[in-house]
């Protein structure tokens, strides 16, 4: 019986074609996913905001191509700490989610891998919503998600004094809010702040989930288009 994270894998390589440009994310799954991808033999061009898997593509002889020689990608895969029955996902642990959400916007279709573990009715919100803020903003920002229940800290750096930077130069806003929360009206009161350029709230992005239970895989699709 294959481990959870390899059915997803697996199950994702069904879905790729000779000759595509696909997006990835970061994470376990998507690691097994690029060595599928190596072993295929396909001719695959990948697009990825995440350093761990260029390296990989780069070990495997997987091409990697800059987000920006591209316009669109036929499909997108990534992994998520939780995702819920309304296909709103939260990816906030590796802090490039801004990246992210413009590679699932590029694809035709994005598709989340999960175990059954992150598969919810409801998103929890047990991990922090982060946000990716401006420097000169991070203290009002955290000033006005506090107006709303949440505490939130500037994600420190664990490898040197300091606080964690993204690729675009930014800090990183850990929030934790209330499990009760409305996901959709939580993302939109967040983008409305001044000085937030993301939220790690993927709203109306996600296609397809599938979900590895351990005795295979389940496919849910969204029905409604993306707004």
């Amino acid at each position: 019986m294959y481990e959870k994270k390899e059915q997803a894998a697996l199950a994702a390589m069904g879905l790729i074609q000779d000759g595509m440009v696909i997006g990835l994310g970061g994470g376990r799954t998507i690691a097994l996913l690029v060595q599928l991808i190596a072993e295929s033999g396909k001719d695959v061009k990948v697009v990825t905001p995440s350093w761990e898997t260029k390296q990989l593509c780069a070990q495997n002889n997987v091409l990697v191509v800059p987000t920006e020689t591209v316009k669109s990608l036929t499909v997108a895969f990534d992994g998520c700490n939780e995702v819920d029955y309304n296909f709103y996902a939260l990816k906030s642990g590796g802090g490039i989610h801004t990246q992210e959400k413009l590679i699932a916007a590029m694809a035709e279709v994005f598709i989340i891998l999960a175990d059954d573990e992150k598969y919810v009715d409801r998103l929890r919100l047990a991990d922090p919503v982060t946000l990716e803020v401006l420097p000169e903003a991070a203290l009002f920002v955290q000033k006005q998600v506090s107006v709303i229940g949440a505490s939130a800290n500037v994600r420190k750096s664990p490898n040197k004094d300091g606080f964690t930077r993204t690729d675009n130069g930014n800090l990183l806003l850990d929030c934790y809010f209330p499990n009760d929360v409305d996901p959709r009206q939580l993302h939109g009161y967040l983008k409305s702040l001044t000085g937030v350029v993301e939220t790690a709230l993927f709203i109306d992005l996600v296609d397809i989930i599938l979900v590895a239970d351990g005795n295979g895989v389940h496919r849910y699709v969204r029905e409604e288009s993306r707004d």
